[in-house]
């Protein structure tokens, strides 16, 4: 049986081709395959037969059908101990553990801090059936801050701010090895693997889409240095391939060339902090995500 799925693109998927940011809807398949489907007229875009090559300006309602499902068609409410930082009646803010991913994809995971923020609260049904009140995300091995929308209005203002910059966002990782320079600026692009799809890489100005980082090195450690990093875009995994392009990819981070961290290919990244004006009255606002215990723990060791 045949499944329908639809979602609205994120502002951040502006200017990407239709069949590539399919592909990062449904990772399990190629992108040749992706490609046969639009020119079988399988998927629109607002209502209309799409074109592999066709560029996206960010909105639009994208539906796809499918031979079979790959996903599920509905977000299932879970109750889990997701530490909340804040909470109003247009925002919450959650402190997102490692291994936990945002929202339902592709993949098998049913667990989600889409589901269990769902159980606590109504969020936004923008981005609906899998992504309800999604603005931004992390990845599944990436802990701390997350902001998620409750209300339509907070959605709407919020996914403009991320997409223009309007926040800032510092991380904390712990990188293999020292980086010479104690602070630096990357300006490096950066687009999906066409071989390993799950991955990304860092590619020449003229083939991605730029992402722009800078670290500094906050504790040098025995062969590992623990560095804040803050991001001007959010591009998918934009960190761990800056990082890696560096020559110091993030420990335990074996996707991108670290080596692993106590037998385990774990990785050390943390949303430390998220700054921003609220999307509804303006106030300013900031919120913090202690570092997880795992992470204390490396440390230590480190030390």
């Amino acid at each position: 049986m045949s499944q329908r799925v639809e979602w609205t693109v994120a502002p951040d998927q502006a200017g990407r081709r239709l069949d590539i940011a399919l592909a990062d809807h449904l990772t399990e398949l190629s992108r040749s395959a992706l490609q046969e489907m639009i020119k079988s007229g399988a998927v629109t875009v607002d209502g209309k037969a799409g074109k592999p090559s066709q560029k996206l300006r960010g909105g639009e309602r994208v539906a796809c059908t499918l031979p079979a499902a790959p996903v599920p068609v509905t977000v299932q409410p879970t109750r889990m101990d997701l530490p909340i930082i804040y909470e109003d009646e247009h925002l919450i803010a959650v402190d997102k553990p490692a291994g936990l991913v945002v929202h339902p994809g592709a993949g098998r995971e049913t667990a989600s801090v889409v589901a269990a923020v769902s159980a606590h609260c109504r969020l936004s049904p923008i981005g609906a059936p899998l992504r309800p009140g999604v603005v931004h995300r992390l990845d599944k091995a990436t802990s701390g801050v997350l902001l998620l929308a409750k209300t339509q209005k907070a959605h709407q203002r919020l996914a403009r701010m991320f997409a223009e910059r309007e926040t800032e966002k510092e991380y904390l990782a712990l990188v293999q090895g020292h980086p010479r320079e104690a602070a630096a600026r990357i300006e490096v692009a950066i687009e999906r693997d066409r071989v390993h799809r799950k991955r990304m890489k860092a590619v020449p100005a003229d083939r991605g889409r730029m992402a722009v980082s800078s670290y500094q090195v906050v504790e040098r450690l025995k062969g590992a240095a623990l560095v804040r990093v803050r991001i001007e875009t959010g591009r998918t995994h934009q960190i761990r391939v800056h990082l890696s392009y560096l020559g110091h990819p993030l420990l335990g981070d074996v996707t991108y060339g670290g080596r692993r961290f106590a037998g385990k290919a774990i990785h050390f990244l943390h949303a430390r902090r998220l700054a921003l004006a609220h999307p509804v009255t303006g106030s300013p606002l900031s919120f913090e995500a202690p570092l997880p215990q795992a992470f204390q723990q490396a440390l230590e060791v480190l030390r």
